[in-house]
């Protein structure tokens, strides 16, 4: 069976730089390493951080994910920046109301392409990394505000999801201290 890692949590907690040395101690380039794909839509189609409570972009987040995960399927290892979970968990925290945010979980998570990918998450190996303040930086395009309400409400999305994970908290701060101990787990 492939192996797939996803590196969660919200905005500037180190998921892309620790993905980047995964690869590069694993030896991995595209398609077996999935990185910046909501910053690359935000990009080419038009969003901002403003934009994050729109369910449009979330959609669009969502979708291009999948798309990328899928051209990796084949790998022996993937490791991702994300899930196809974030867009969900961004869906509900910028809801107006818990119907609204019912509402546009609902849309998202019954969407057929999260459905069919929701049995592979369900098997992966989640990463959840928990937010450290002296790490956020304003780019102009992270979402930086309200780490602690992401972070809970990622806790809860993939426990609802039936996704197992594992958290990397504020006692690992250190990059090289998460490889190994990331690189561990992959050998279990």
């Amino acid at each position: 069976m492939n192996r797939k890692v996803y590196i969660v949590g919200p905005s500037s907690t180190g998921k892309t730089t620790l993905v980047g040395a995964l690869a590069l101690k694993l030896g991995l380039n595209f398609p077996a390493v999935v990185k910046e794909v909501a910053r690359n839509i935000m990009m080419t189609q038009g969003f901002s951080r403003d934009d994050v409570n729109s369910l449009k972009m979330q959609h669009a987040i969502l979708v291009a994910q999948l798309e990328r995960e899928k051209e990796g399927r084949e790998c022996p290892i993937q490791i991702c920046d994300r899930s196809a979970a974030d867009p969900i968990v961004y869906a509900v925290l910028t809801s107006n109301t818990a119907e609204e945010a019912r509402i546009r979980r609902n849309f998202l998570v019954n969407s057929p392409m999260f459905q069919a990918a929701l049995e592979v998450y369900r098997q992966s190996t989640f990463l959840l990394l928990a937010p450290i303040p002296e790490w956020l930086v304003d780019d102009g395009v992270r979402l930086i505000e309200k780490q602690n309400q992401y972070f809970g409400v990622f806790k809860t999305e993939l426990q609802r999801l039936g996704i197992n994970f594992r958290i990397i908290g504020q006692d690992m701060r250190s990059q090289e201290e998460r490889v190994v101990w990331v690189l561990g787990l992959l050998r279990c």
